[in-house]
């Protein structure tokens, strides 16, 4: 399955997905969400959770940025 969409393939599909869950915990520990409509008041991520992701994810970044320049 490795030579159907290129020789690099998976390495590409792991460096995208890892890059999201990232940039994703990041922007939502940034920026939380707007007030909503039915007047709760919003609610922030949970931040453990979102920097044990954060760190996960920069882990499989440099992880996989390092096989591919190999």
């Amino acid at each position: 399955m490795g030579e159907l969409l290129g020789p690099h393939f998976l390495q590409f599909l792991l460096l995208a997905l890892s890059g999201a869950l990232v940039v994703g915990n990041v922007l939502a520990l940034v920026r939380p969400p707007a007030a909503r409509a039915d007047g709760e008041p919003p609610q922030r991520p949970p931040l453990r959770r979102s920097l044990i992701m954060i760190g996960l994810g920069s882990v499989v970044v440099v992880w996989t940025i390092a096989s591919l320049l190999r």
